[in-house]
């Protein structure tokens, strides 16, 4: 954990309270819950209630033990932004607590941002959709690359860009990642499927495994290539279907039109001989009166 910090560059150990000197704790001073607010820069969506209350129950036993990370807020003069730690300022407000213990950095809106969503990450709190869309934002709003993201949350440079590919899928196969009803495992099997989200439904009715998940793409994929293979050839015009039909009609046998390009043929299908011969017959009759 502590080679991971170092990536951040401003030492996220101690800008998070987590230095055991005395220095850095007599850095940590208590403020009213009420004079701090959510971050703008805050990865998380959603919070699970159970977990807020099991992390509330904590708190009315042992105190916070951690100390908030806020800066002053930008926009409200007297309050406070957080940075990382609000699941911990919402446990406190539902224990009851009237003050936190926080410490107040003086940071950018870059370094805000990169704080709250490598502590999230390093902490393994963000679900996979919050991790990709808080790199998504390092890169749209700082211009980060894939790699410098990389090398700031402690991961590989193919990790991250497999996170932002999720990015790409339907929101509703996305929304079922958000409930956990599909992993990031699953939701990348689905990358390369022509229709993530029936095949999604599909997974998650089963119950299938990642490894079963991506069977199922390929064979979808196989499927739809072979049945490609199968597919007759472009539907006839109504023009040609009127003179297969006039021909038809004139010879008494079934016709068949086929052109490409201004040139093309004529086929006649027959059941028996004497039914060519009745053709020849004709033909001959018809000549004959000419």
């Amino acid at each position: 954990m502590a080679e991971k910090r170092r990536n951040l560059g401003r030492g996220l150990s101690a800008l998070l309270g987590e230095d055991p000197s005395p220095a850095q704790a007599a850095g940590a001073r208590q403020i009213a819950v009420t004079k701090l607010h959510p971050g703008r820069y805050q990865p998380r969506r959603t919070m699970a209630q159970d977990e807020l209350q099991d992390l509330a129950q904590s708190i009315r036993e042992l105190g916070v033990l951690q100390p908030i990370l806020v800066r002053e807020h930008p926009e409200k003069p007297g309050n406070y932004e957080i940075i990382a730690g609000e699941r911990r300022w919402r446990a406190a407000q539902l224990a009851q607590l009237h003050e936190v213990p926080v410490l107040v950095k003086v940071l950018s809106n870059k370094e805000t941002l990169e704080v709250a969503l490598v502590e999230n990450l390093q902490r393994e709190d963000l679900s996979p959709l919050e991790e990709a869309i808080g790199l998504q934002r390092l890169m749209d709003e700082f211009g980060h690359t894939q790699e410098a993201l990389a090398k700031a949350v402690g991961k590989s440079r193919s990790h991250v860009a497999n996170m932002l590919r999720l990015l790409g899928l339907p929101d509703a196969v996305k929304a079922m990642v958000d409930t956990g009803a599909l992993s990031a495992g699953h939701a990348r099997a689905l990358l390369s499927a022509a229709s993530p989200e029936t095949l999604a439904r599909q997974v998650v009715e089963q119950g299938l495994s990642v490894r079963q998940t991506e069977q199922l793409v390929q064979r979808a994929q196989t499927s739809a290539k072979s049945g490609g293979a199968r597919r007759g050839p472009k539907e006839k015009d109504a023009d040609t279907r009127a003179l297969e039909t006039d021909l038809a009609d004139l010879l008494g046998l079934r016709v068949a039109i086929s052109a490409k390009g201004g040139e093309g043929s004529v086929t006649l299908y027959y059941k028996s001989l004497d039914q060519l011969d009745g053709l020849l017959q004709r033909l001959s009759g018809q000549a004959a009166g000419e």
